[in-house]
């Protein structure tokens, strides 16, 4: 029985060694699917990315907008005014209090 099977197992190879062409096109095509496979993987990858990079520009994009609204709202005059005369005990100077200086 081991005979046999031994037999048989060189027959198949011998039979696969006539025709060479039909193994390499065989491993062509296991060679190409596992190329496709990866460069599916890479390519999902990347459009991950892509959308994790998109989705943190437009939470910068919220956050700048929010600051500049902070920041138009802290320097509005009125806001300035009442801080300085409030916190800093600071006064617009009287016509006769204020002194010019020109330069010659």
């Amino acid at each position: 029985m081991e005979r046999s099977q031994f037999k048989l197992i060189r027959i198949i190879l011998a039979d696969l060694w006539h025709q060479k062409w039909i193994l390499l096109l065989a491993m062509a095509v296991v060679a190409n699917g596992i190329t496709i496979v990866y460069t599916s993987y890479v390519s999902r990858k990347y459009i991950s990315q892509w959308d994790q990079m998109w989705e943190e520009r437009d939470r910068l994009d919220i956050e700048w907008r929010n600051l500049l609204l902070e920041e138009q709202s802290q320097s509005e005059h009125s806001r300035i005014t009442r801080i300085a005369s409030k916190q800093l005990d600071m006064s617009r100077p009287l016509p006769k209090e204020e002194i010019v200086v020109r330069i010659p």
